[in-house]
C-alpha cells in the first residue's frame, strides 16, 4: 500500500495518471514548419482555416496545433503537428488528401497569385517513454506554448532522457510549467540519436522566464544535473546550440490552445 501510494505521488508530481503512465503513445507525430511567401501568410492561414485542416481530418489525419511565432513573426512562419497511426497510414493520408479534387480546387484558387508556401520542413517524432498523454483540451486563456529543441552530445541522449525521466519533469511542475509533450526523432531521422524537442505551457513569456530562473536555482536541479554530468563525463548538451527555445501562440484555428 506505500509503495502505491509513493508511486501514485511520483506520477502526479509528473503530471500523469497511472493509466498515462503505462500506456506509451505508439502514434507518429509529424512537425511541420511552412513559411509563406512574402504577403502571404494570412492567405496561408485562411487556406488552413477554412480547407486543409478539414482535409487533413476527412483523410486520416489528427489535427494536434497550429501555431505561429510570439511577436511579429517575421519569418512569417506556421509550426504544426499531425499525428497517424504510423507511417504507412501516414503516406497513404497524404497520398489520398493530395488527389482529392477539394483540395486541388483549393489550392488552385488560393494561389491564382501565386504560391503560398516559401519553403517547408518535416520532422517525424514518437513519444519519449515519460512523455505525458497528450491532451489537446484548451488550457488557460492566453497562455504560451514553449517548444525547446535540445541536442545531446554524442552517446548521450539516452542518459538526457533518463535526467528527464527522473528529474526535470517533475521539477518543471514544480516551478509552475505544464509539461505537454516529449518527443524523439523516429529511428533513422538525422540526428536521431542525438535530438530531444519538447512543448511545455506558461501563463506568458514572463511567467516562462521566472519559472525557469527558479528551476536553475533549485538545489534538486542542481544536484541532478551535477550527478548526470559526473556520469557522462561532461555537459549532456552541446555547448552550441545544444538548447534552443520559440515561444509560440496557437492560431485560432488550432485544437490544441
Amino acid at each position: 500500500m506505500v509503495r502505491f501510494l509513493l508511486a501514485t505521488l511520483v506520477i502526479a508530481m509528473l503530471g500523469m495518471t497511472p493509466a498515462h503512465a503505462a500506456e506509451k503513445d505508439g502514434r507518429l507525430y509529424e512537425m511541420r514548419i511552412y513559411w509563406a511567401a512574402p504577403g502571404k501568410l494570412e492567405a496561408l492561414h485562411s487556406r488552413f482555416r477554412d480547407h486543409t485542416t478539414k482535409l487533413f481530418a476527412k483523410h486520416g489525419m489528427t489535427n494536434v496545433g497550429y501555431f505561429v511565432p510570439v511577436g511579429d513573426n517575421p519569418e512569417r512562419k506556421i509550426v504544426y503537428f499531425l499525428s497517424y497511426p504510423d507511417r504507412k497510414a501516414r503516406d497513404a493520408s497524404w497520398a489520398a488528401f493530395g488527389n482529392d479534387p477539394d483540395w486541388k480546387a483549393a489550392h488552385a484558387a488560393s494561389e491564382k497569385d501565386g504560391k503560398l508556401v516559401e519553403k517547408a520542413t518535416e520532422t517525424f517524432m514518437t513519444t519519449t517513454d515519460y512523455s505525458p498523454a497528450l491532451d489537446t483540451k484548451p488550457g488557460k486563456e492566453g497562455r504560451v506554448f514553449e517548444m525547446r529543441t535540445y541536442t545531446s552530445t554524442p552517446g548521450n541522449l539516452a542518459g538526457l532522457n533518463a535526467r528527464f525521466r527522473d528529474h526535470t519533469v517533475a521539477l518543471f511542475a514544480k516551478h509552475g510549467m505544464t509539461n505537454l509533450i516529449y518527443w524523439n526523432l523516429v529511428e533513422g531521422s538525422p540526428e536521431a540519436d542525438r535530438k530531444l524537442i519538447y512543448l511545455l505551457a506558461h501563463d506568458s513569456v514572463a511567467t516562462a522566464k521566472a519559472s525557469f530562473d527558479a528551476f536553475r536555482q533549485d538545489p534538486a536541479w542542481m544536484a541532478a544535473r551535477e550527478a548526470s554530468e559526473k556520469k557522462a563525463g561532461g555537459s549532456l548538451t552541446e555547448a552550441k546550440e545544444g538548447v534552443l527555445s520559440e515561444y509560440l501562440v496557437p492560431t485560432d484555428y488550432s485544437t490544441w490552445r
